[in-house]
């Protein structure tokens, strides 16, 4: 999660077990916008076997149709989910597997899902051997035969939402932005999955082109700060998101970092 950073400086901020894994969050978003309820984003799922789930060791699991009704609505009200991009831990949860059959259906089955043409051409059928564990044909598969899945042109917006499209971390990796009245809150996904990254060089080893996400970093946060943005973190095991200042020595950090979203009418 922390690339070529040494475990002496990250290890404060996120400590690891024995096993040398730190805990990080799955965390989605549920954004009402007049007459659509947009899903962002729908965690791990629970197709994957014990030895896969063991390897990764998640705890305190809800599926996404749970939280959605935690949250009030019914799983067939959801009007649209984006996907920001296609690794397990970001669309895993958006189809399930019915009882202990084989079928897989969507879990949200009155939506459309949206995810960018280039990740999923990225990503099946033939991904690439650096990030096929990440893109699983039991996660895509479903949601291509099920007829609700749109395709997003680069630099297009998903379920009326601008995004911005970001190719470092994987191939046209969709962020949207949210308009909180008056200011926006961007969905950081992987280009920042938590407030620790938010230091340039800070990138994780999985980005398949760290470089170009250290660049789209830069630029984002520039654009982030001047524009008084708040940051959503997908990732981070405590905060939800933060606004941005710049420190002491002109470098920007969080600012104000709260544990919780607030409610927009």
């Amino acid at each position: 999660m922390f690339g070529v950073v040494p475990q002496s400086l990250w290890a404060g901020l996120n400590p690891p077990d024995a096993q040398n894994l730190c805990t990080w969050a799955m965390r989605c978003l549920l954004v009402e916008v007049n007459d659509r309820k947009i899903v962002i984003d729908c965690g791990l799922g629970n197709k994957q076997n014990s030895k896969f789930m063991a390897h990764y060791g998640p705890t305190k699991q809800v599926s996404i149709a749970d939280a959605v009704m935690a949250a009030g609505w019914r799983r067939e009200q959801i009007t649209d989910v984006i996907l920001t991009h296609l690794h397990f831990d970001h669309c895993g949860g958006a189809t399930e597997r019915v009882g202990n059959v084989e079928e897989i259906r969507v879990v949200f089955p009155q939506a459309t899902y949206w995810v960018s043409g280039r990740q999923l051409q990225w990503a099946y059928p033939n991904p690439n051997a650096r990030e096929k564990a990440s893109f699983l044909r039991e996660n895509i598969e479903p949601l291509m035969h099920s007829g609700q899945l749109q395709e997003v042109a680069d630099g297009q917006n998903a379920a009326g939402l601008p995004c911005l499209h970001v190719y470092g971390h994987t191939e046209g990796m969709m962020l949207p932005i949210l308009d909180m009245g008056g200011s926006a809150l961007l969905y950081c996904a992987d280009l920042l999955p938590s407030i620790a990254h938010l230091p340039l060089p800070w990138v994780m080893a999985y980005d398949v082109r760290p470089l170009q996400t250290l660049t789209e970093k830069a630029e984002i946060l520039e654009q982030a700060l001047r524009e008084s943005w708040s940051l959503f973190f997908e990732h981070d095991p405590q905060y939800a998101m933060a606004g941005l200042t710049r420190n002491e020595k002109g470098v920007i950090v969080a600012e104000n970092p709260s544990e919780t979203l607030l409610s927009y009418p």
